[in-house]
């Protein structure tokens, strides 16, 4: 019986093309998972009705090559939408379930159902119990907190996620009684006898000390004294600390050189602060001095000038800044004046609010989850099958 002889060479060459066009549509997320991003942090806020789906906002936040997410929950949608996408991820139990979190049942329960089932696939680094606790008035969520934040602590020892998945929570710059100069930085008479235990916490579990910083407020409330150029990170004298010969150029290195002041004036050395938001509004209220497009993208895209060359502060300058800028999108639901819906990068359509470099894509809507699994699923199949042809 005659015999056919294979056409392998035809076949094999259509199998490569096949892999060659998947290849190119997977290369992005490749890169991006790589860990080729860079090392800036996003808040990615979600008081509003008009965003786009966690999805599109997984594809946008990897087309900037941005590392580092932050959210003020642990939206399991957003947590799916990152799966095995090499973002770092910082997760947040809002002020109003710090105090359920005081049983440490409740509080294992929260990691089990929030953390654990998406590590390593999805990267949570951080877990922020509260959200500038110390600005307010309530006393109870004042004394609950560090005993909320050594709870969730406990749960993640016990299901053996600690030094993996860290523990703190995040400050407004208003915790400080002092900040100028840089060296005299110290906390407020009533806040410092709940920082220095929760330093102590700190410490121990080897966590970061989070502030929010931003300059834009000093600029705003006095913009006849505060130089426009200080804030902006654009070139000035700077201001001179006399009691440590320190010269800085800009308003936010001497801001968390004040709160590394403010922790050694308790007795720690070994907590490293982070900035956990920054931005600065593109509109304001008709009083909201400077909340403009060209000063808000002055701001970001010199302080992403600044992150690339791993730059540290007068005080810590063999220390990179570690930010988290705020925000990623405008918020239309957020309260308060107009300047609070508009620290976003991008409007909801994925227009960029102003051009600092980062070079954003969100999908068209008819992007699904769905046909990017296809396109997945067929390349498994083409490189199987190359696999096969091959051998």
């Amino acid at each position: 019986m005659a015999v056919a002889k294979p056409t392998s060479t035809p076949l094999r060459g259509r199998f490569l093309l096949v892999f060659a066009i998947l290849l190119a549509a997977t290369a992005h997320e490749a890169v991006a998972a790589a860990g080729g991003g860079l090392s800036i942090g996003i808040n990615y806020g979600q008081i509003a009705d008009n965003l786009p789906s966690p999805s599109r906002v997984s594809s946008l936040v990897r087309s900037m090559q941005v590392s580092k997410v932050k959210l003020y929950d642990a939206d399991h949608n957003v947590l799916r939408a990152f799966l095995n996408t090499g973002v770092e991820f910082v997760i947040g139990i809002g002020n109003e379930n710090v105090s359920a979190m005081l049983d440490p049942a409740t509080a294992q329960a929260w990691v089990q159902h929030h953390v654990r089932p998406y590590l390593p696939s999805t990267r949570i680094t951080c877990i922020t119990v509260g959200n500038e606790v110390f600005k307010g008035n309530d006393t109870a969520l004042k004394d609950n907190l560090l005993p909320a934040m050594k709870s969730v602590y406990g749960a993640l020892t016990t299901l053996g996620l600690q030094g993996q998945v860290n523990v703190t929570t995040a400050h407004s710059l208003d915790i400080m009684g002092s900040s100028y100069p840089p060296s005299a930085g110290a906390f407020r008479p009533d806040v410092a006898p709940y920082i220095t235990p929760l330093l102590d916490f700190l410490s121990a579990a080897r966590s970061p000390f989070l502030i929010n910083c931003y300059p834009y407020f000093a600029y705003k409330d006095d913009p006849a004294g505060v130089p426009l150029e200080y804030v902006l990170f654009q070139p000035n004298a700077g201001v001179t600390d006399p009691a440590t010969g320190l010269n800085y150029d800009n308003m936010l290195y001497a801001q968390v050189d004040s709160v590394y002041a403010a922790i050694q004036a308790l007795g720690h050395a070994d907590v490293d602060v982070k900035i956990s938001e920054t931005g600065w509004p593109s509109r304001g209220d008709p009083d909201g001095a400077g909340a403009t497009p060209q000063y808000a993208g002055i701001y970001i895209g010199n302080l992403l000038r600044r992150i690339e060359m791993k730059q540290g502060t007068p005080l810590r300058p063999a220390v990179p800044i570690d930010v988290y800028v705020f925000a990623l999108f405008n918020e239309n639901l957020k309260p308060g004046p107009a300047s609070e819906r508009n620290y976003g990068l991008f409007y909801p359509d994925g227009t960029p609010v102003y051009n600092v470099g980062l070079r954003g894509y969100l999908p068209p809507m008819d992007e699904s989850d769905g046909a990017r699994t296809v396109v997945h699923l067929f390349a498994l199949i083409a490189i199987a099958s190359i696999t096969v042809i091959l051998s």
